[in-house]
């Protein structure tokens, strides 16, 4: 079996193996991205679109250096070093499977304490665009905004201290340019966050506007922060998805699975130049905010509904779940009855087109998406995917049944065993706080409500009321029972 390296690249172009490879020379590309957050998500999206312009001979001084500011991340460099960077993708689709080799990223940044190695490299001339897929999770977001009281960005706003935070980095590199004029650089979200761009400018501003006003002018005096939407299904690697890439020939350690679907909708502000992402397939707008809105309450709050209630059950993938009668049956009806009616059409979707689409993505059986990994931090998707929804139905004065059924049983998740009696291992950074709630609240629903990513919601009585007796419900007549009486 070959090793995935780029002396193995030759062979793999050749039929009858059909793996499509790079077929720009590697070696002389040069980086012009530094991207943190190298996970599955950014290599089988924003690395692809960079890997197609580069196979049409374009972008070759746009290649990627991988970074990132966890533990984690270091083991992650070590599995990519291994393989020069190199990532198979595998695309799962109803109708086959396809396999290409991405060669966008050309490097990746020392992982240390300090981040001394990515602050050199992000204050790189060379280097113009600086993009994060950090998740929802990583952005410090209380009820109102970024939470630049969080105890990382105090300590980061700090300028003579050591960062501990990506956003402290950044703000460490632009210092450097500044003083070096090395230019500005655009810094590109690509995390599931409506006006991403936005709060990425507020925390890296609000890290440096009292300790070093003349700097945070000059970012905002020259540095951009574009707001994007980014959608492509892309599951967790596990032992399947690498026999998978053994069946092909391949030893790829960290190979990525995903669906054939993928967009990326940005807005065109780019402070030094940017690759011709349209020529892939990008789309640029200036109304970002239609197009973040629909993909975010339709497929990440669908994805919400589903996983809870999918995993209390023993269900374990997000197809799993579109095929039960009950779950498929609870997604369409608070969809279409409290999310659609909130949303506008973009340029080639209508709300209920764009549900339409949704729809056979999740019920996609070669997409194994648990719904453990799609639960995972419901404590930043909650409030950033359904809560919105809660919001402007409120202020409508539509119904919020079913979304608050969703907010309960995510309530009954978080307790912590599912309908069987087996444990739910924690699946949340605050999962003991959430677990506490939960508990409770088997009581007491407003225990539940009293956690903070409720401001604004627990004192709205028809929402209240509806969340109430949906839990006192799951608990008392079981998931099945409480979706099949919302559902009559």
């Amino acid at each position: 079996m070959d090793e995935l390296t780029q002396a193995d690249l030759a062979p793999l172009t050749v039929p009858p193996a059909g793996i499509s490879a790079p077929t720009y020379d590697r070696s002389a590309l040069t980086p012009g991205i530094v991207h943190i957050g190298t996970g599955n998500f950014h290599r089988a999206h924003q690395a692809w679109y960079l890997h197609r312009l580069m196979q049409d001979g374009l972008a070759q001084d746009w290649a990627i250096l991988g970074a990132g500011v966890r533990p984690y991340d270091a083991a992650m460099r070590t599995k990519l070093a291994e393989q020069d960077f190199l990532t198979t993708l595998i695309e799962l689709d109803p109708v086959g499977t396809n396999a290409e080799i991405v060669g966008s990223m050309i490097g990746y940044v020392p992982v240390e304490d300090g981040h001394g190695p990515l602050i050199a490299q992000m204050a790189a001339p060379a280097i113009r665009i600086v993009s994060l897929t950090v998740t929802e999770g990583g952005y410090f977001l209380g009820p109102n905004g970024p939470d630049l009281t969080h105890p990382d960005l105090v300590h980061d706003s700090d300028l003579a201290n050591a960062p501990r935070t990506a956003f402290g980095a950044i703000v460490a590199a632009l210092r450097r340019r500044q003083a070096a004029g090395s230019g500005p650089l655009t810094l590109l979200s690509c995390d599931n966050l409506q006006g991403n761009g936005t709060l990425l400018r507020t925390i890296v501003t609000g890290l440096v506007r009292a300790g070093d006003p003349d700097l945070a002018d000059w970012i905002d005096g020259v540095c951009t922060f574009p707001n994007s939407m980014v959608d492509c299904i892309v599951p967790a690697t596990g032992p399947r998805e690498r026999a998978m890439a053994r069946a092909l020939g391949i030893a790829d350690t960290a190979p990525v699975t995903h669906e054939r679907f993928r967009h990326w909708v940005l807005e065109d502000r780019f402070a030094a130049g940017r690759p011709p992402l349209e020529r892939a397939g990008a789309v640029f707008t200036s109304d970002v905010h239609a197009f973040e809105a629909l993909k975010l309450r339709i497929l990440n709050a669908g994805h919400q509904i589903l996983a809870n209630a999918g995993d209390l059950l023993g269900i374990a993938t997000i197809a799993g779940t579109m095929s039960h009668p009950l779950i498929g049956a609870l997604f369409r009806h608070v969809q279409s009855r409290e999310i659609l009616p909130n949303l506008h059409a973009v340029p080639g979707y209508t709300p209920d087109q764009y549900l339409d689409m949704v729809i056979p993505r999740f019920a996609n059986e070669a997409i194994v998406d648990t719904t453990r990994r799609v639960a995972f931090d419901g404590s930043s998707r909650h409030p950033g995917f359904l809560h919105p929804s809660i919001v402007d139905n409120l202020a409508a004065g539509r119904p919020v049944k079913g979304l608050a059924l969703v907010e309960a049983m995510w309530a009954r998740y978080c307790e912590g065993t599912r309908e069987d009696g087996s444990l739910i291992e924690p699946n949340d950074p605050n999962w003991d706080e959430l677990q506490a709630a939960a508990r409770a609240a088997k009581t007491d629903p407003d225990a539940w409500l009293g956690l903070r990513c409720y401001d604004g919601l627990r004192d709205a009585s028809a929402f209240r009321n509806d969340f109430d007796a949906a839990l006192r419900s799951v608990w008392s007549d079981g998931v099945e029972g409480t979706i099949r009486a919302y559902l009559r």
